[in-house]
């Protein structure tokens, strides 16, 4: 695309963003804008040469389309884009340019960006504080960033509902953040006056393996729609007494497949059977290789991990890995080996 086209669908963008401004029309121009990211770098070119106009509707304009481009685009412009969005914000201070540098800066995922995103979680605007909570999960690192942690603590008691479930779904769901002042917040969202932010609290507790989610757990598997987290959160618990309500499910539903061994000890015993043997399978073939088995608490998946002593290492899936060989701990250490050996 030409420098020219993109920023014909940039002026046109201005445009449809005012009205939505000043008419409160519906097209904000963010379809224009994805369209003009694409040329990647022309648009962030574009866009950082914009960020200085004195019109507030064209700096919004420029952020977005910032925001889209590092949506689409590697690393590089993703740089850019935040080292830009974090100089606007120093001194921006209209309140609809905020809610788009916002937006942009957790497009970038670039943890840099976080210092900003804590100074606009401060925000009186609760949409500037919205996109905060959305965007500040998506630049912490792993583990994620202390800082980071306690903006979305903060966001999870906001006076607006809307912020407060996006706070706790980023805290209890996207983030692996733990210790009691995470624990407390979730758990003091299982008391939240809205529903949604109710189920947030009590899954982000059971992605913990928190006993205290687990009656909140079987409320929620009980209701008449059940979203797949839900089925995710009993997982995680892995108690037996959630077994007769996920037995209303599709078995054969990977999420649903997955809650059952959990819960059930005999299947969940014979996983971790078929896990151990596959590690001394491994052993027995290369003893001087160095053979783990590891598993995060925030994660159910078992990972098998080698190092051969030559700098190459490698590491399995081990429920993807026995599914390759059809359960036998045998077969699946035969093909982790050959997997590391040089051909």
């Amino acid at each position: 695309m030409k420098a020219y086209e993109v920023a014909d669908l940039f002026d046109q963008a201005v445009q449809r963003l005012r009205r939505t401004v000043e008419d409160g029309d519906s097209d904000d121009g963010s379809e224009l804008l994805r369209q003009a990211a694409a040329s990647g770098a022309v648009a962030v070119q574009l866009a950082v040469g914009r960020l200085a106009d004195p019109d507030p509707v064209v700096r919004a304009v420029a952020c977005d389309l910032l925001g889209f481009a590092s949506e689409v685009h590697g690393d590089d412009l993703r740089a850019e884009a935040a080292t830009a969005l974090i100089s606007l914000a120093a001194t921006e201070t209209d309140p609809e340019v905020h809610w788009s540098v916002a937006r942009a800066l957790g497009a970038t995922c670039d943890p840099r960006v976080l210092p900003t995103l804590i100074g606009l979680a401060g925000s009186p605007d609760s949409d500037v504080r919205f996109q905060v909570a959305v965007a500040v999960p998506m630049v912490l690192d792993d583990p994620p960033a202390e800082a980071g942690e306690a903006a979305l603590v903060d966001l999870c008691a906001d006076p607006d509902a809307r912020v407060r479930e996006w706070a706790t779904f980023g805290l209890g769901w996207v983030s692996t953040a733990d210790g009691n002042a995470v624990r407390e917040a979730l758990w003091e969202r299982t008391r939240d006056v809205d529903p949604e932010v109710r189920a947030e609290g009590a899954r982000g507790l059971a992605r913990r393996r928190d006993a205290r989610a687990l009656p909140l757990v079987r409320e929620l598997l009980a209701q008449d729609e059940v979203h797949n987290f839900t089925i995710k959160a009993a997982a995680y618990l892995g108690d037996p007494s959630l077994l007769p309500l996920l037995a209303g499910f599709d078995p054969d539903a990977a999420p649903v497949a997955e809650a059952l061994r959990e819960c059930d000890p005999l299947r969940r015993d014979r996983r971790h059977d078929l896990a151990w043997r596959l590690l001394l399978a491994v052993h027995r073939r290369r003893p001087d290789w160095e053979v783990t088995l590891a598993g995060e608490r925030c994660d159910l998946d078992l990972q098998l991990d080698i190092t051969d002593g030559a700098d190459r290492s490698g590491y399995w899936c081990v429920d993807g890995l026995l599914r390759r060989a059809g359960d036998d701990p045998e077969r699946a250490a035969d093909l982790a080996v050959a997997d590391l050996t040089p051909a």
